[in-house]
């Protein structure tokens, strides 16, 4: 047998090292990929941790309060009523209440109603819109339901600081929760415009801006597309039709378009006072949607929009300004409600006359305005020839200031005084009042009012709140009514209001003791503002309302620079306080001294804008210290006047935060600083 050659032996052996050696690789690959899926799973366990951190993070940010409430919101006008857009309820928001001395208190709370068991629920959140009035919301179906918030008013207790806004919400019914949209192009600051959800669109028209002195109303078209998420601007050319610039109108969605009726707006001619015009033109914003075809470049589409004027046809409204309208979608129809028409007939008088009536405006066609009257109940049998129980008659002993009517729920005086109501009181003082029928169902309708929440859902019509002027008071209310349009037969009071109105002659006597006593009031708050005008605080409630806490943007995460309104319980934000309670002093009005006046500066107002405006004021503080003059006296008033302004600056420097967070840039601020302080004549709000 052969021996085996040593060469052989070689060779074995290399293969051998060499399987070797693939087998130690295969295992180094095992053990890699082995370390690799450890390294996976411990990646993707810290992504969870992640991001089961930053959802616990949301949802503390998000977290929502829920409580049922007794009636209504508390007493409030210029807020949005809005039909729930993915359910049977009604979304109130915000608001203002104007009291009877002269204060105006806003709110930012979120309200819904149920009518299926009439139950008012109210939610809290941390993350949600400043407070606010005159503010325009729009409802879209889509996911779940959204209302969509932008722009809206806010001023201190005495209206003496004033702004717009200029931010843009959106609230989701389903969760309950806010998110603000930041955009780099969007709307100027604004209120009293409108909005309306076409497809899948939010449109912009109008409204007004007020920098101090001058209000300037606006008829720029806006749209945002709630897919894209983003603003855009339209333009018109001159040679087109459009809309004259207006605020507080009516504007309603159809299939093709928008439906735009009535305003308000202001004319300023030199060397003339200003005078209020109102508005009773009707447009229609026709609305093209063009799809790029596959093999085009851009998918984005393309939005055509055309105004086309409407005449008047039919039975429409008399000219009045803030009247409101719904949309009954069942009926393609637009249901207008109350308003007031205004006389002015000189710088001191202004006689208004206030409305009740309702009207339908039907969409399809040419559109056609009808008068929506109550239906009266048909009578059984024989009764119909029967005639109507007379009111008890009224002796003339008993015609005293002191005799009130229980109208609707709303309390007011019987007199002549109230013939101007044009409700159901005709005749002198002192005649018996005319027979009426116990059951015609106009004794159910209103007060009169204008700029009231008004809100159609499926079938009926509900009527919240607004606003009722006597004499120099304006009262705000908080009666809620409901009518069933589909049949008309009468009004049911949903929550009645304890607001007495008196009768021009009562009011006159009581301002007349409300002078007197404001005098006081004053003189002492005056001693008071001189002695620290920083510090003072306003009340945080008023008699007959639900208390309204003091409330300041917050930005809790630096990261995430969406302003949070809350309390400010334990002090922590003192500089914010003391900001809040500067804004009812910065400016001029008939609750701030000549004093406080002119030694204060305004948000965004610099140094030199400061003495510029006050130099007259210094020097004299100049004089009477050093009795110095020429260019000492005004080195001396500039040097007191720089001492002032560097006291204020902290709080001026948070003041213009709180405006920043608010939606107004820098130069809106610098444009109303320059603007100086409004005169005691003029006034900053416009309530129409």
């Amino acid at each position: 047998m052969a021996k085996k050659k040593p060469a052989d032996k070689k060779g074995k052996a290399s293969a051998k090292a060499v399987k070797k050696a693939k087998a130690a690789q295969k295992d180094e690959k095992k053990e890699e990929k082995r370390a690799g899926k450890s390294k996976d799973n411990e990646e993707e366990e810290d992504l969870e941790k992640i991001l089961e951190e930053y959802r616990k993070e949301w949802e503390a940010k998000h977290a929502v309060t829920e409580e049922i409430v007794e009636g209504p919101p508390s007493r409030r006008a210029n807020a949005t009523l809005t039909s729930c857009p993915s359910g049977n309820y009604l979304w109130c928001i915000g608001g203002e209440y104007f009291s009877e001395d002269g204060k105006a208190y806003f709110y930012n709370d979120v309200y819904r109603y149920n009518p299926d068991k009439d139950e008012w629920r109210k939610f809290v959140s941390p993350t949600c819109p400043g407070p606010r009035s005159a503010h325009s919301v729009a409802a879209s179906p889509a996911g779940g339901g959204k209302l969509f918030l932008f722009g809206g008013e806010f001023s201190s207790l005495h209206q003496n600081s004033f702004h717009h806004y200029r931010d843009f919400w959106c609230f989701d019914v389903s969760s309950q929760s806010w998110d603000r949209i930041d955009t780099k192009l969007r709307p100027t600051a604004r209120s009293g415009c409108r909005m309306a959800m076409w497809k899948h669109y939010v449109i912009l028209f109008g409204g007004f801006y007020d920098p101090g002195i001058r209000t300037h109303y606006l008829n720029d078209l806006w749209y945002f597309d709630t897919q894209e998420y983003r603003w855009k601007e339209v333009s018109f050319k001159d040679t087109e039709r459009r809309p004259s610039p207006r605020s507080g109108f009516s504007f309603i969605p159809t299939p093709e378009g928008i439906i735009m009726h009535g305003g308000y707006c202001k004319e300023y001619a030199k060397g003339k006072r200003p005078v209020g015009v109102m508005l009773e033109d009707t447009w229609f914003l026709r609305i093209t949607l063009t799809t790029p075809p596959e093999d085009a470049k851009s998918k984005t589409d393309l939005l055509t929009f055309k105004w086309e004027k409407r005449k008047k046809i039919g039975y429409a409204p008399s000219l009045r300004s803030g009247c409101s309208m719904a949309l009954w979608a069942n009926k393609s129809m637009g249901v207008l409600f109350g308003g007031v028409t205004d006389e002015d007939t000189s710088e001191e008088t202004l006689e208004s006359v206030f409305h009740n009536d309702l009207y339908g405006y039907q969409i399809t066609g040419n559109g056609r305005w009808i008068s929506l009257n109550l239906r009266r109940p048909k009578k059984q049998g024989g009764s119909r020839n029967k005639p109507a129980k007379p009111v008890q008659k009224r002796d003339s002993s008993d015609d005293d200031d002191d005799e009130f009517v229980k109208v609707s729920g709303m309390s007011i005086n019987s007199g002549n005084g109230n013939q101007n109501l044009r409700l159901h009181f005709k005749g002198s003082r002192n005649a018996p009042l005319a027979e009426v029928d116990p059951d015609d169902p106009n004794l159910t309708t209103p007060l009169v009012r204008y700029n009231a929440m008004l809100a159609v859902l499926r079938n009926t019509l509900y009527i919240y709140g607004g606003i009722f002027e006597r004499g120099s008071k304006e009262y705000t209310l908080d009666d809620f009514h409901s009518l069933a349009l589909d049949k008309l037969d009468k009004f049911i009071c949903l929550k009645k209001s304890d607001v007495i109105i008196p009768t021009e002659g009562d009011e006159e006597s009581s301002s007349d003791e409300d002078d007197g006593s404001d005098d006081s009031d004053d003189s002492d708050e005056t001693e008071e503002n001189e002695g620290d005008s920083e510090g003072k605080e306003e009340p945080s409630n008023v008699e007959g309302t639900t208390k309204v806490p003091e409330v300041a943007p917050v930005v809790e995460d630096p990261e995430d620079p969406t302003p949070v309104f809350k309390r400010d319980v334990d002090g922590e934000n003192e500089a914010r306080t003391k900001a809040q309670a500067y804004l009812g002093v910065s400016t001029a009005d008939s609750k701030a001294s000549v004093e406080d006046t002119m030694s204060t500066p305004l948000p965004g107002e610099t140094l030199a804008q400061f003495y510029s405006r006050t130099k007259e004021y210094w020097s004299a503080k100049a004089f009477s210290v050093t009795e110095e003059r020429g260019k000492e006296l005004r080195r001396g008033g500039f040097s007191m006047a720089q001492e002032r302004y560097a006291e204020y600056k902290p709080t001026l420097d948070q003041i213009e935060k709180i405006l920043a967070e608010a939606g107004l840039d820098e130069e809106e601020m610098r444009r109303g600083a320059a603007a100086g302080p409004p005169s005691a004549q003029s006034t900053s709000r416009n309530r129409r």
